[in-house]
């Protein structure tokens, strides 16, 4: 079951959640809005630093930190953005980077020069089990008490 996430983000005007949480995972859709509600129009620089701040504003309120994201996918209007973008982005992402994609469109939000998706798992860790020891046995293991007395009088006889 998901659950809205309260980002702190002024609540949006579309029937849209900033983010929502689900079995440990946060999905987040970012742009770059202001603390008031409107827009930042500056430049690429300007827009990405504000729109990653939300990111990491929105990551914490589900009690994660950048470190959790796992996926990003930017969006750009104009391709010559990218340097812009990448530069501020390599900054604000600790290492291992997360997963990125790129993809150029057109963006809804009149000014808006990115508009940034993405997954983070801030649920319970898993912690990885190694595999378990392989005992390899050449015979089967009798079952009866007696059968197992006798092919352990013979396993000492040899």
């Amino acid at each position: 079951m998901k659950s809205a996430v309260p980002t702190g983000l002024k609540p949006a005007n579309a029937p849209i959640e900033w983010a929502t949480l689900a079995d440990g995972i946060l999905y987040t859709a970012q742009i770059p809005m202001k603390a008031d509600g409107s827009f930042e129009t500056g430049d690429i620089g300007v827009q990405t630093e504000l729109t990653l701040q939300n990111l990491k504003q929105t990551v914490e309120a589900a009690g994660g930190t950048l470190a959790d994201v796992t996926q990003v996918l930017v969006y750009l209007p104009h391709p010559e953005d990218f340097a812009g973008m990448n530069a501020v982005y390599s900054r604000v992402f600790p290492q291992p980077y997360p997963n990125r994609a790129t993809i150029v469109a057109q963006l809804m939000v009149p000014g808006a020069r990115i508009e940034i998706v993405a997954y983070a798992h801030v649920g319970t860790r898993v912690v990885a089990r190694s595999k378990a020891k392989v005992v390899k046995r050449t015979a089967a293991r009798p079952k009866s008490g007696a059968a197992r007395r006798k092919a352990a009088r013979t396993r000492r006889r040899r």
